[in-house]
This record gives C-alpha cells, sequence and structure tokens, in this order.
C-alpha cells in the first residue's frame, strides 16, 4: 500500500537508526506529543533500539487521556437523569468516572451508542425526533471538522433533538504548558502528524522561538518516527531550533484550510481542564453563540458537582513525560484494562496501554 508499507521497510528503518547512532553524542529528552506514535515506538519495539543517549518521553497527545473525569460524570449524567440518547466513540466509553463508566452506566440500562463518526449521530436523531440526541464530542483539532459538521448538517435538517458535549482540546497549548512545567525538561517535540494535516504547522514557529526547542512535524509508522527522531536530534547537535516536517507526504504549512474554516465556523477558543494537568488557558474549542441551541451543556443545564479525580492514577505526570507508566505504583497491580483507575489504561492511545499490551517490547527503563 502506498506511503504504508514502506514506511515499514526493516532495512530501512536499520539504516535511519545507525544514523541516529552515529549522530547523537548528548543525552536529548525528546517528547513525542501523539499517543499513537507512542503506540509506535512501543509495539514496534523503537523504545528499546535507541541509543542510551535518547530519551523519549510520552506526551498529552491523546484526547480520550486528558478528558477530565467530571465531562465522563456529565455524559453519564445526560445518559441516566435526563434519558438522552448518548452518542460516543469506543474509546470513550470504558474510561472510569467517578463513580462508573459510560460502558457500565450501558450496562444498567442507558441508551448508548458507539459510532465511528458524528454524523451517525445526527441520522439517529433524524430518525428519533422523539428522543434528544447528544454526541460526545472528544478529540484534538483531527476530529474537530467532522463534529462541527455534525452541527452545520443539524441545523440544515432543522434537528431540534441534537446537541454535542464538547471536550475537544488544542495540541499547541499543550505544549507550552508542558514547557513551562520546571519537572519536565523537554528538549523537542515529534509534532503530531495528523493534527499538523488539518491545522499546517504554522502554530509552532512562536513556541520554537519562545523556549528554544526544535519541533518536528511527524507521522506514525516506524520509520516516520525514527526520521523524525534523527531531524530532531541533528538541530539539537547542531543547536538549531525550527519547525521541520517530516510528513512531507500529508502534511503542508497552512494545512487543510477548509477544514480550518468548518471548524472557525462552529467553534472559538476557550479554557480546557485537562485530566492531570487542570486548566490550560486558551487550550479547547467551545460551540460559538449562534450556536449554542446545538450545546449540551447548556441545553440540559448540566450543572452537577465534580467529583475530584482519582490521587492514585499519576496520569498527569505521566502525559508531563516525569514518569514512564511502568514507573506508576498502580500500573499492571490495581491498574489494569480489565479494572483501569485512569484512561491512560484503556485508550487505544494511551501510554499506559501501550506499555501493558506491549510489555514484550520494552526493555526495563529505570
Amino acid at each position: 500500500m502506498k506511503y504504508l508499507t514502506e514506511y515499514r521497510d526493516p532495512e530501512l528503518a536499520l539504516k535511519v537508526l545507525e544514523e541516529i547512532k552515529k549522530t547523537v553524542t548528548k543525552p536529548w529528552k525528546i517528547m513525542e506529543v501523539c499517543g499513537g506514535q507512542t503506540h509506535s515506538l512501543v509495539k514496534n519495539g523503537i523504545l528499546s533500539v535507541l541509543p542510551k543517549e535518547i530519551t523519549m518521553v510520552h506526551g498529552p497527545g491523546c484526547p480520550v487521556c486528558v478528558t477530565p473525569l467530571h465531562l465522563i460524570d456529565k455524559a453519564i449524567y445526560l445518559a441516566e437523569e435526563k434519558n438522552v440518547i448518548l452518542c460516543s466513540f469506543g474509546d470513550m466509553i470504558r474510561v472510569p468516572g467517578s463513580s462508573k463508566s459510560i460502558l457500565e452506566a450501558k450496562a444498567q440500562g442507558a441508551d448508548i451508542r458507539i459510532l465511528y463518526s458524528p454524523l451517525e449521530a445526527v441520522n439517529i436523531a433524524k430518525e428519533n425526533l422523539d428522543k434528544e440526541v447528544v454526541f460526545f464530542a472528544v478529540g484534538f483539532e483531527t476530529t474537530a471538522p467532522a463534529n462541527a459538521l455534525s452541527v452545520i448538517h443539524a441545523e440544515k435538517l432543522g434537528l431540534k433533538n441534537y446537541s454535542i458535549l464538547t471536550s475537544h482540546v488544542l495540541v499547541p497549548p499543550a505544549i507550552e504548558n508542558v514547557m513551562e512545567d520546571v519537572d519536565s525538561n523537554i528538549d523537542g517535540f515529534l509534532a503530531a502528524g495528523h493534527v499538523c494535516a488539518i491545522m499546517g504547522y504554522w502554530e509552532y514557529y512562536p513556541l520554537v522561538e519562545k523556549f528554544e526547542v526544535p519541533i518536528v512535524v511527524t507521522g506514525f509508522e516506524p520509520l516516520d518516527i525514527l526520521q523524525g527522531i534523527l531531524m530532531t536530534v541533528k538541530q539539537l547537535e547542531e543547536g538549531r531550533f525550527e519547525v521541520e516536517n517530516q510528513y512531507s507526504r500529508i502534511v503542508t504549512e497552512e494545512g487543510n484550510e477548509t477544514a480550518q474554516d468548518v471548524i472557525a465556523k462552529v467553534f472559538e477558543i476557550t479554557d480546557r481542564v485537562w485530566r492531570g494537568m487542570e486548566n490550560i488557558p486558551m487550550s479547547g474549542y467551545q460551540l460559538k453563540e449562534n450556536y449554542a441551541a446545538f450545546d449540551a451543556m447548556l441545553k440540559f443545564d448540566v450543572n452537577i458537582e465534580e467529583a475530584e479525580e482519582n490521587q492514585a492514577c499519576l496520569a498527569g505526570d505521566i502525559m508531563k513525560g516525569i514518569i514512564r507508566p511502568n514507573q506508576c505504583p498502580e500500573f499492571g497491580k490495581t491498574c489494569t484494562p480489565q479494572f483501569p483507575i485512569g484512561a491512560p489504561m484503556v485508550s487505544s492511545e494511551g501510554a499506559c496501554a501501550a506499555y501493558y499490551h506491549f510489555a514484550d517490547m520494552i526493555e526495563e527503563i529505570e
């Protein structure tokens, strides 16, 4: 398959790995922002073969993982107390709320449906005009265009029974938050290729200038990851701090301007609470005032008490790169994919899930 199998070529991967080993002379900490990149690093054994000078740090780029507990509680509240048809991507349903997960609410009788697209939720609303339908709109900039389109589509159809519970978060403010954390000490970043396919990479220039760190837009296959690491290491060794694009087969500097226009039509930027990272200013999307009728929080006046995060879950420290998943005292003991304490253990992009499922690919890291 073009642009896929070529980037899984083991011989080419070994050549890039050798180039990395020849280039690196100093210890460097590089954060891959996206959870998909984390899984690629782990399941392909890249962590185990990189030279000891390079430490890969797993960042906050898993949207399910950073969705705060209180939003999960609110989704469950809508399904159970307001009797809505709650629609969600599959990743969200097993993430623990304060007392239960969305999946447990479904097992107890709530009408919860797992979908692949928010447009499916619009169709459900069209077919069930006597029921309120709420889509749990979670994601980074990548999923924002489709979620925005669902609102536009519902408006065109005149649907009064469709709304979204918004939990969109943005990557650049998260990078800035990590860099401002005195405990992180990150030297360079691999930016998420799919986010940049939508937004481009022009947003990263101010971050590079402010923090003097290289940011390399990177794809998700083994060769993508290795090339991204090589490009970052070359910058660090040469004392350069630039935005570079490894994922040029997909990403352009300006991004997908049509998708950006759709986002800008429906959403505006707002402060957002991140699980384990508290409030990050101007780090998320909310519906604009002229689309307030589609805002589930306003429509149903959701005002329930916000429970505290489980203090046993160290998701915040893991997503800032302060500790690795297997350094959490609960990892693989009281916290497993079957009985998770926090979101990173159940999300398909969660760092804890990657370490748990591909433990045989990871050498013990002190």
